[in-house]
């Protein structure tokens, strides 16, 4: 069977990233693609291998979107503006892409250089960020860990209502990103 006319590659994840940020990265399902291109299911393997692969080449998307869209908000600025830029174009990626956030998530399997490379891109903005801090070797491989966590684990607690007083989730995350930057500052805070 040949690929229907205007189906292509891009345009399949392009749908397959809509379905994943209306209705979450699970609903991604061979069958569901298929529906939502109003496609028969087995079409789709003139694209892609099947689902694994799918979910990888969403995953890779992901990463590579978010990457672009860190270089873009952080381009120019250094210190606490880098980390509060970052911090929030982190946030603002998660919220418009939710699908898309939770694709990349997965850790690439052992030897997936194209996982591995757009991952690298990414942690490689969270340096760069980092930099003007003074750390280097393993105090800056924790400050990269503590930022990723709180970012995640605040992205994470959002997207499952796990915040359920009536205050502003924009203010908590502003403090939050304070108190990390206030910790950073301090010279003993993450030397091992």
């Amino acid at each position: 069977m040949s690929p229907r006319i205007g189906l292509d590659l891009p345009a399949l994840l392009n749908a397959a990233a809509e379905l994943a940020d209306a209705e979450g990265f699970e609903a991604v399902t061979l069958a569901t693609l298929a529906q939502k291109l109003k496609i028969r299911p087995p079409s789709l393997y003139n694209h892609v291998a099947g689902l694994p692969e799918l979910r990888r080449l969403l995953a890779h998307r992901g990463l590579e979107e978010l990457a672009a869209w860190l270089e873009g908000e952080v381009a120019g600025l250094s210190g606490d503006d880098a980390v509060r830029a970052f911090s929030r174009a982190y946030l603002s990626f998660a919220r418009e892409h939710p699908g898309l956030y939770q694709a990349l998530q997965a850790a690439p399997s052992p030897g997936d250089e194209l996982l591995e490379q757009a991952g690298e891109r990414v942690l490689e903005q969270i340096y760069r960020t980092m930099d003007g801090y003074g750390l280097s070797g393993d105090s800056a491989v924790h400050a990269v860990r503590t930022i990723r966590s709180l970012l995640h684990g605040f992205v994470t607690l959002e997207q499952q209502g796990g915040f359920g007083l009536p205050l502003d989730l924009d203010v908590t995350f502003r403090l939050m990103v304070d108190t990390f930057l206030a910790g950073v500052k301090n010279p003993d805070s993450f030397k091992s």
